[in-house]
């Protein structure tokens, strides 16, 4: 674009002897008798004579500390067809009016005046932009807009290989696509819909059309996809991707935790245990994104690192939200409404004067944040056992599926090994016991994990020591006979999500193999009575009584399971509890899964627990 527009600069002043130009550069034409003076000789005189003398950089787009911003990003719309777990709620979100939302011509008036004062790149966003009934005039028109050199999307996926054909002959220059796992069943759970199919197609599509690279958006959460790292790299091997893993970021209801994050250099610890050639890349200015490569792939690697090293010292981004507010921040509050400006019939130099105020108030950084992240203790090792998304039963599996690899077609996915191979490797975080006695004459666990402690009520308290652990090291078994008999009680659940078609047979009582919530009760009371054949060092309990209840979740097409185990003796039944509901789950995957493997158990946990002499415990 900056080529075209210099070739179109140098024919225009070539027409006449001697002229100026908008920037002051004199250009000669050569005289009757005079040697001729070659294009690249001309481009490359003018090229330094702009680099001396080059215009200032808008002052309305230059904010107090001297950044200078020519990047605008444009939702589109405030709708969405997922429900992304660490975005919006499963109902969504309230929505704005439509008359309150930018119309098109609003949009295109106030990315004109952004272009003229000096944005060359915009990026349409949403919710899911590609939801927008007129999306491809929007890029179309942004197309026409003399001095604008990229135009960008930001999208799910889910629609991408529909329209992209359509959106690419518009003007679409550039591609981010959000994808935060590649398993299937993940991906249900994580979005709360349907789609990974169309995602992956969606990425094929941009490839097949040209797109280089493709970049893909990876949010890492700690417990959710952080085993998947290796995964995601692996496919850069032969595809032009650009893999940008994102360091989880809050938001309004997402229930932010500083555990949930995986700091770049853990994720970049992890890659160099399986690809130590890994080379950095040159960084951009004003790039967000810290850019690494494995000599040999055709893609990239780059980590956006917004929590662990951020870089507002170089952000050159603006937005403007759905409703037509400008925010100068992504993590700010602030916000000035260009949209009631619009309407009330701002001219141009009065509307640029409410942008060049709020740049102009921007803050060096998004303070705060950072405040709390140092004073929070060091990230928790890969083996965390804590629950940031209550899917514990979401856990790696060796490599890539094979419907990913199906989807790549000719495109090889190279096989990784599984991430619980390389944290058990040099350097690797490692759980240990040391079979040297304290003073106590009891083992200690050397585990980073054994400071954690769960979240409780009442008198409970923790140990650091393994009680199921000799002081020699080995494993044996508690001896309760001097503890007093009291009342024990305790409660887990489970969360079975079972995808739309097998939901609708169990919940219509269809299923060839009979009703399968009756089964998978029966099977949960079985399980509590027999915890002690199945886990080896639990003790037998005399269970006085065990109930299992099962609820059909229609938002989710799951099935929740909650279990209650009670009983009089010197030791707990929270072993009995879990087992019954991790069974029941398993019963009614047994029973469904002639109907779909997409499948997943998850969310087994102890809720509550009563008796003994730690007290009670009750999950918050």
């Amino acid at each position: 674009m900056a080529a075209q527009l210099v070739s179109r600069m140098l024919r225009r002043v070539l027409k006449s002897s001697v002229r100026g130009c908008s920037s002051g550069a004199p250009v000669t034409q050569p005289g009757p008798g005079e040697p001729s003076q070659s294009a690249s000789e001309e481009l490359s005189r003018r090229r330094q004579f702009l680099r001396e003398f080059a215009a200032p950089f808008s002052a309305f787009l230059t904010d107090g500390f001297g950044r200078h911003h020519s990047y605008l990003r444009i939702s589109l719309t405030e709708k969405c067809n997922l429900r992304c777990q660490y975005c919006m709620p499963a109902e969504g979100v309230p929505l704005t009016p439509k008359a309150d939302l930018l119309t098109t011509a609003e949009i295109l008036t106030l990315a004109r005046l952004f272009v003229k004062e000096g944005i060359d790149k915009i990026r349409l966003t949403g919710g899911e932009p590609l939801i927008r009934p007129d999306v491809v005039d929007i890029v179309a028109q942004l197309h026409q807009l003399e001095g604008l050199r990229t135009i960008g999307v930001t999208t799910n996926g889910i629609n991408l290989a529909r329209l992209l054909p359509q959106l690419q002959k518009a003007g679409l220059s550039a591609i981010n696509i959000s994808l935060d796992t590649l398993v299937p069943a993940k991906f249900e759970f994580i979005v709360r819909r349907k789609g990974f199919h169309k995602v992956m197609e969606g990425i094929h599509k941009a490839i097949e059309l040209g797109y280089s690279p493709v970049k893909v958006n990876c949010v890492v959460m700690r417990g959710l996809n952080e085993d998947e790292l290796l995964d995601f790299v692996a496919l850069t091997e032969g595809l032009p991707l650009d893999v940008r893993f994102i360091e989880y970021m809050p938001f309004d209801g997402n229930r932010w935790n500083f555990k949930k994050m995986v700091s770049y250099k853990e994720m970049l610890d992890t890659l160099r245990q399986q690809w130590p050639e890994l080379e950095k890349l040159p960084e951009e200015e004003s790039s967000t994104a810290k850019a690494f490569k494995i000599p040999g792939f055709r893609g990239q690697v780059s980590f956006i690192t917004s929590m662990s090293e951020h870089f507002c010292g170089t952000c050159n981004r603006l937005r403007i939200t759905a409703d037509g507010n400008l925010k100068v921040c992504l993590f700010g509050n602030s916000e000035v409404s260009l949209r009631d400006h619009l309407r009330a019939g701002a001219s141009e130099e009065e509307l640029l004067r409410i942008i060049g105020a709020a740049v102009g108030r921007k803050k060096r950084q998004h303070a705060g944040l950072f405040l709390m992240l140092q004073d929070s203790p060091p990230a928790l090792p890969n083996t965390s056992s804590w629950d940031p998304l209550s899917i514990q039963g979401l856990r790696h599996r060796p490599s890539v599926s094979n419907q990913v690899s199906t989807l790549w077609k000719r495109c090889p996915v190279p096989q990784t090994p599984s991430l619980a191979q390389w944290q058990l490797g040099s350097g690797s975080p490692q759980r240990h016991y040391s079979s040297h006695p304290d003073s106590d004459t009891n083992p200690k666990c050397l585990s980073p994990l054994s400071q954690a402690s769960a979240s409780h009520s009442g008198t409970l308290s923790t140990s650091d020591q393994l009680t199921h652990v000799d002081t020699e090291g080995r494993a044996t078994m508690v001896d309760v006979g001097s503890k007093p008999d009291t009342e024990r009680v305790a409660v887990a659940s489970a969360m079975v999500l079972l995808g739309p078609v097998a939901f609708k047979l169990v919940q219509e009582n269809q299923l060839k193999k009979g009703d399968a919530l009756v089964v998978a009760q029966l099977a949960g009371i079985q399980a509590a009575k027999l915890t002690s054949q199945l886990i080896p060092l639990c003790h037998h309990v005399a269970l006085s009584h065990v109930q299992v209840r099962l609820e059909l979740d229609s938002t989710r097409h799951a099935v929740a399971i909650q279990t209650s185990c009670q009983a009089q003796g010197p030791t707990g039944v929270e072993m009995e509890a879990l087992t019954s509901a991790a069974v029941a789950a398993l019963t009614l995957y047994d029973m469904c899964k002639a109907v779909s493997r997409d499948i997943v158990l998850g969310e087994i946990k102890l809720i509550s627990k009563t008796g003994g002499q730690r007290g009670d415990y009750h999950r918050t």
